[in-house]
Formats: C-alpha cells, structure tokens, sequence
C-alpha cells in the first residue's frame, strides 16, 4: 500500500488535525487520497451516505479528501456507555456491547481480520491513504493485542511518522521514550518525526530539531504552530475538552446543557460562525443564567443523562426557563428528555431491561427504546403545521434507538422523505424536539431560528451565514499553514519510496 501512518506519543497530540491537513493537501495536488482509522472510540459519530455509522473524524477528513465517507475508512467504532462498557460499531452497524475485557479477550482476531478486509478496499480505490493511529504505540500492558498502531502498521505496510505535542511538555522525553520502548523492527519503520502545537520564536528551537536528529536519526519534517479554535472536530476525551468552550462573543446567550454521555457535539459546532451568538456549555445550576435559548444535546444513554441532570437539579432550571417563555431545543435525546416519560424496555439504553424515568414533561410525548438502532441520512421540509418556509430543504441524520410517539396534539416539526412526519415543534418555534442531527448545519434554519430569537431580544436580524462553505476554507487554510512549517516533499518521498518496494497488504 502508498501511504503514511501518524502516531502519536499520547493522546490528544494533535494526530487527527494531520491526516485531516494531510487529506487535503493530497487532495488540492489532483492525488486520490482516503483517511483511515482502524479502531475508534468516540461517541461523536459520522453517517455515511449508505446510512452507516463511522467516527466522525474519519468523516471530516474524508470531506478534507474531497471523497464520500466509507465503513472501509473507519471499521471499528466503539461508543462508550459507561465507564465499563462500550457498543461495538463494526463496519457501520452496531453489534454487541462488551466490557473493555471482553472486548480485548473476545475480538481480537475478528478485528484484525476486518481491518486487513478495509485496508484491502482504500488500496485498491485510492492512490494514497493517510493512516491514524490512537494514543500510543508503546502502551506495554496491551500491546501484544493492539488494533491501532503498529499492528495496523504492518498489516498496511507504510512508513510512520511519529508526532509529539510540544505544548504539554517534555517533548524530548516523550519522543525519545516512545522510540526506545518500540522494538527494533518497528523503530524502522518510523521515517520522520513532527513537533505540533509550537508556539513563540521558532529560532529558539533549531538547537532541539537538530538534537533530536542526531539523537534519533530520523528527520524532523517540522514544526507545526497551535492553531487557536480550528473548528476541525477532534474525537476522544481530550479533544472534547478543548472543543466544548465556552464561545462568549456576541449578543445572543445560548445555553447548551453538558451531558456526562454526550454524543455528536459537533451539532453545535456551526455556532461559532455566527459573530453575534455565545455559546456556554452549562454543567452546574449555578451556570445556568438568563439565556436566550437552551439547547440539550445527544447522548449515548439518555436515562443515565437525564437521571443526572435531575440529580444536579438542572432539570428544574430548564422547566422553569420553558415556562416563562424560554426558546428550548432537544436533539436526539434531547428531544427525548423533552417528554413525559422513558422506557427502557429492551435494556439498550442503560443495559438494565424495563428500566423506566419521568421525563422533564415539556412535551406530551413518550419514548420507548428498541433493541436495534436507526442510521440514515435524511431529507425534508419544515411540516406545514408549522407555518414556516415549506419548500426550505432541512438535511441531516439520525442515530439512535428510541422510538417517541406523541401522546397530544401532535405537532411535527418536519415532513421527511416519504411523507414521514418527525419531530415536534411549538409555541411559534419556541420548543423543538427532533431526532436529526446537524439541523444547525442547515445554514437557512439556523439563520431563521436564531433571527426569531433575535427579533424577540430587539436587536438586528442578520443575514444567512454559509458555514458549510466556510468550513471548506477552513480545510484549505489549514492545508496551507501546514504545507508552511512541513517538508511536504521530504514526506511525499517517504511516502514513495516505501510504497515501491511493496503494493500489497500483508
């Protein structure tokens, strides 16, 4: 196979904004290129246009490629539930929920098998793939059963680069003790090192690339600078950190209610390209405000969630804030924390059959969870009982295992392909519950949902912000400043010469 592999020397190191950069600079030079991951784990996930499940790194950096995402780009996704356990996504579709043990003692060869099948497929589709690995590659206590780095390595058969994150520390440490934990053979395989998240007076660290030359003899290909709010979605635990901030810049409040299982946070992302609208992530009662809007995201378990925010007494705040007249919002589960009462019936939820909790009652509806979950990208339009624009093209999708049936009057947010009624909206738009992500992605809704909210405040309506075409300079900027500080050709011929010595997948 022609292709690189990037590992890193901890998490968070800044592994998965390099392949997204990487994607596009291939891509902007007319090269066939595809992201991969062989095992994920994340709860912010990717629908594929096949109505599959991946991890929505992999999406955004096929996007960076210019190329549809696939299940070939990332098999294996597992979707934390609790601390304990975790679904298994396997190419697209969940199958099972196992322990971390049982996962490792149980999966490992269907894993490798599955991983050699999808390497199989971008190898033969692409001209080059640009591999992510997760965390580190010399994690001792698993390494002999490992699914995400140099075991991928060599089934791939690529070059690796290894990267460290200069911002935290002791990168001389971590670069050199990661090369001397890895065995002889695969310390070969490590072809350049790159330093991210520089910061300050580059001339002050020539000395240190030099050292780590000698040192090491392997190239520094460069210096990455930090790049302040990129906007490019990160995946595990770290990166949600740093990617759920507070964005307080503007007129407009908006409160969104931070969940211990939150999942698909990236609905929230298209905020930030609004010049007048902040957002604050609100995980105390404390926080809470007088915002002007509320919006509770998805979840991995909507029960456990909700039981939470019950125990911290935020539920009261939200009741409250709805009935003086408050705009609210629910996404997937959201929108089933919106209702009047949750079933567990299967036990896919919480993992505990018949398990059952009184919603927050803002919406007379009632959700039921299935044992088996829903994905597909979906199209539509506003309902027409909602008196809103009805030939306004809403897209997005939906993840998620519960069924909700209103109990009222119903009121349907959208009109879905094939006549689907979906959703529930209110009160002029003032309560929302629908189970499609990315609706704040549709950049005409947004604009009408957040000029109600700011008509309703007295001050300006503004004018339609595309994101979606701001989020495609943001790719192509983020390929130029990396092309800047790289030795794009020294890697180019990494990348070249490895793959001519062999084309097959081992």
């Amino acid at each position: 196979m022609k292709g690189v592999m990037i590992q890193g020397t901890a998490s968070d190191v800044g592994k998965s904004l390099i392949v997204t950069a990487l994607c596009r600079m291939f891509a902007n030079e007319g090269t066939k290129v595809a992201p991969f991951k062989s095992q994920n784990m994340s709860n912010n996930s990717y629908v594929t246009i096949m109505g599959e499940e991946i991890g929505r790194a992999q999406g955004i950096q096929a996007e960076a490629a210019k190329t549809d995402a696939t299940v070939w780009m990332n098999p294996i996704l597992l979707k934390p539930r609790s601390d304990q356990q975790s679904e298994v996504v396997l190419l697209g579709k969940a199958v099972q929920t196992l322990s971390g043990r049982g996962y490792r003692d149980s999966f490992y060869e269907k894993g490798v098998n599955v991983i050699h099948s999808a390497l199989e497929h971008l190898n033969n589709e692409f001209d080059v793939v640009v591999i992510e690995g997760a965390g580190s590659p010399v994690e001792v206590n698993l390494k002999d059963r490992e699914l995400v780095n140099m075991k991928v390595a060599e089934l791939a058969d690529v070059p690796v680069v290894l990267v460290a994150d200069i911002d935290r520390g002791g990168i001389f440490a971590s670069m050199i003790g990661t090369l001397e934990l890895l065995t002889t053979e695969e310390r070969k395989r490590v072809q350049g090192l790159i330093i991210n998240k520089f910061r300050g007076d580059l001339s002050l660290f020539e000395d240190g690339i030099q050292w780590l030359e000698e040192k090491t003899g392997i190239p520094v290909l460069g210096v990455l600078p930090y790049i302040e709010q990129h906007g490019i979605d990160g995946e595990d635990s770290l990166s949600l950190q740093n990617q759920i901030h507070n964005q307080v810049k503007g007129e407009i409040d908006i409160v969104v209610i931070y969940l211990p299982f939150i999942s698909n946070y990236s609905d929230i992302e298209p905020f930030s390209f609004e010049s007048d609208v902040s957002v604050r992530w609100v995980k105390h009662p404390s926080e809470f405000g007088k915002p002007d809007a509320v919006i509770i995201p998805g979840t991995k378990s909507t029960i456990n969630d909700l039981q939470h925010l019950q125990d911290v007494q935020l539920d009261l705040l939200i009741k409250e804030f709805v009935t003086d007249g408050g705009s609210i919002v629910g996404l997937c589960g959201g929108y089933q924390m919106l209702g009047v009462e949750i079933f567990d019936e299967a036990g896919s939820d919480t993992g505990k059959v018949s398990s059952h909790i009184d919603g927050l009652k803002i919406i007379p509806a009632k959700t039921t969870f299935q044992p088996l979950k829903e994905t597909v990208q979906v199209k539509g339009a506003y309902h027409p009982q909602t008196n809103l624009i009805k030939r306004r093209l809403i897209e997005g999708y939906e993840i998620h295992l519960g069924r909700t049936v209103h109990t009222g009057q119903s009121r349907p947010f959208l009109l879905l392909e094939g006549e689907k009624e979906e959703g529930y909206y209110s009160n002029e738009g003032k309560i929302i519950g629908t189970y499609l992500h990315h609706l704040f992605h549709n950049d005409e809704w947004r604009n009408e949902w957040l000029n109600g909210i700011r008509s309703r405040k007295g001050v300006e309506r503004k004018e339609v912000v595309y994101a979606n075409d701001l989020k495609e300079d943001r790719y192509d900027q983020l390929a130029t400043q990396s092309k800047e500080h790289l030795n794009w050709e020294l890697l180019k011929q990494i990348i070249e010469q490895w793959g001519a010595a062999t084309n097959e997948i081992r």
